[in-house]
């Protein structure tokens, strides 16, 4: 039995279709990982664990792994490339790299999944896009961006069939800037489409006055202006699947859909 935490989320659900008979973790039930003590009746039976961590610190990650290794053998962490720059790049590197340590101290055999930039960030856009052709934010280093359909097949395959020890990094199979993003976003709709960078102080203000908590703003933020150019690409992916990891390009086509 495997558990899927994070399972409405744009890895989980295409893990969830990849595994059918996975339990995913359900707040309905009651189950809830910022309550280690609710996780029981989740775990009873289960063998592995997807780990996905839904917070913005690393807190609290060492007692849920201390309860998923009171039921399960391995755990499957989907962390962040991003880690291997270090940990005091920003607060979201230095989240995961936290939950890396808590994964590696807990006992349980374990995988990490470094993966890069989601391409399905580039969701958020769908707002902005139903008013213009124009989308404005901060911006960010390029990265090799990866599908979550992508992260979802690696891991369904080190779930099956577990990879202990090991860390792998997965990417797309093209370094794409925000600029590029938006570009092959508005092909795949056929629209023209630019993208305006935001100055950070911008970005930051008006995040705040549309809500947003703080914490996450300034994890965004910090994120954003802090994290290096990335020309890594791996072969993860391929390896793992026996197929390319997809491109940006192909995302954006299945996407289309999800925007105006």
């Amino acid at each position: 039995m495997i558990l899927v935490t994070g399972a409405g989320g744009n890895v989980g659900r295409e893990l969830t279709g990849l595994l059918p008979d996975a339990r995913p973790l359900d707040r309905g039930t009651g189950a809830d990982l910022a309550k280690p003590d609710t996780l029981d009746a989740a775990l009873r039976e289960v063998d592995a664990v997807f780990l996905v961590w839904p917070f913005l610190t690393s807190a609290g990650g060492a007692a849920v792994l201390e309860k998923i290794a009171q039921y399960a053998r391995r755990v499957v962490y989907l962390s962040s490339s991003a880690v291997r720059f270090g940990a005091g790049t920003d607060p979201i590197t230095r989240l995961y790299a936290g939950l890396e340590a808590a994964v590696r101290e807990s006992g349980v055999e374990w995988t990490i999944l470094r993966a890069d930039t989601f391409a399905s960030n580039a969701l958020g856009w769908a707002g902005q896009l139903r008013s213009g052709d124009v989308v404005r934010g901060p911006d960010s280093a390029a990265t090799a961006v990866i599908d979550p359909v992508d992260i979802a097949a690696v891991a369904a395959g080190v779930l099956r069939e577990p990879a202990p020890g090991t860390t792998l990094t997965l990417t797309g199979p093209e370094v794409v800037s925000r600029s590029d993003q938006v570009r092959i976003l508005g092909a795949a709709l056929g629209r023209e489409l630019t993208f305006e960078p935001t100055p950070f102080e911008a970005a930051r203000a008006q995040l705040l006055a549309d809500g947003r908590p703080p914490e996450l703003v300034e994890a965004l933020i910090g994120s954003a202006q802090n994290r290096p150019a990335s020309d890594l690409i791996t072969t993860t992916v391929q390896a793992h699947t026996g197929r390319p990891a997809s491109t940006f390009h192909t995302w954006s086509t299945r996407n289309a859909p999800a925007f105006p």
